[in-house]
């Protein structure tokens, strides 16, 4: 299986997911700062992959913090927290791993300073075993919505690069291909930053299933010719009404979907479900850096003072979701009270 990330006694081990598909290159992490930044920067993406990597982040920070008592650990364990949190504000599951980290440091009682740093890595690492299962349980239950000699579009990349092995909407044709089924794959390239190009398609071309790369504004017209049989794509967070954050351009293809009578699966675990926020409006939408539409591999496509923007997420409305898999199953509407269940 594909390793994105996983954790040592001399660091963080992360594939630098920036210099693919041409060099696959690991790179060690020695303090949390450093793995702050990389998950700002891309060397890892994804936002069940970015939760474990904070979460491994701040085991990093607890363990370089000076402390002789659990008081003083838990002031400077905070500001390890709160770095961390200010990496990425749409992947919720960035939040929900640096709170289970939280409350392990918070429940620790009268424990000295190095036990919650050994409790803090045991979690850190419990985290990265469980969504590698929760991956599998995903495919497992996603996989039997997908039909024998299927054509799926995806868009940008869910795969084992964006979790900690196996991938979500990857995982969903992963469990289809494992369970004997012929499946072919159309692979959106994913502009600005190509994680479609770059990634899915090197994932799948790893694993031997048929992949075909197509333009972003390419999938309207595979879907009129009939090519297509399905969308599965991921997910950075869920609101509690069923309406979903992704990457830019998934709520045109959702669109599209929806006028060819396709149907649009989106694959999540249950911590990329934000139940504090009501509808998708409300999720935070991250506006990154101009250069990433101006420039390709840092060779400048665009005239020089070029007014940009560059929302790097769209939300895609629940009317739009024919379902959503999570590890405990699948869910359709309606969102809202079929959610709830999932966490009664």
């Amino acid at each position: 299986m594909l390793r994105t990330l996983y954790w040592t006694k001399k660091g963080v081990i992360m594939l630098d997911q920036r210099l693919l598909p041409g060099r696959a290159v690991y790179r060690r992490f020695t303090g949390y700062r450093d793995v702050a930044d990389a998950i700002k920067k891309l060397v890892v993406r994804g936002a069940p992959a970015i939760g474990v990597a904070a979460a491994m982040g701040a085991a990093l920070g607890a363990i370089k913090v000076k402390a002789k008592d659990a008081d003083g650990f838990k002031k400077k364990f905070k500001k390890v927290l709160d770095l961390l949190a200010s990496t990425r504000p749409t992947a919720v599951n960035l939040f929900w791993a640096i709170e289970r980290m939280r409350r392990v440091a918070d429940s620790s009682g009268n424990a000295t300073a190095g036990e919650i740093k050994k409790r803090l890595v045991k979690e850190a690492r419990k985290i990265y075993a469980e969504d590698i299962r929760i991956n599998k349980l995903m495919g497992g239950h996603g996989s039997r919505l997908i039909k024998n000699n299927s054509t799926v579009l995806t868009h940008c990349n869910a795969g084992a690069l964006a979790t900690a092995g196996y991938g979500t909407a990857l995982g969903v044709i992963r469990g289809a291909v494992d369970r004997g089924k012929k499946i072919r794959v159309f692979a959106d390239e994913t502009r600005p930053v190509l994680q479609g190009a770059r990634l899915t398609a090197w994932e799948l071309k790893q694993d031997k299933i048929d992949c075909i790369l197509i333009t972003d504004n390419m999938a309207g017209s595979m879907m009129q010719k009939g090519l297509i049989d399905c969308v599965v794509v991921g997910a950075d967070r869920i609101a509690a009404n069923g309406d979903v954050a992704n990457k830019i351009g998934t709520y045109p293809v959702a669109v599209l979907a929806k006028a060819h009578n396709i149907p649009f699966y989106v694959a999540a675990p249950l911590s990329t479900i934000d139940m504090k926020i009501k509808h998708g409006n409300g999720i935070p939408i991250e506006e990154r850096d101009s250069t990433e539409v101006t420039h390709i591999r840092g060779k400048r496509i665009a005239p020089a003072g070029i007014k940009v923007r560059n929302p790097a997420f769209d939300v895609t409305p629940n009317r739009l979701v024919t379902a959503i898999i999570t590890e405990k199953g699948v869910v359709r509407a309606p969102y809202g009270r079929n959610i709830r269940r999932l966490f009664s």
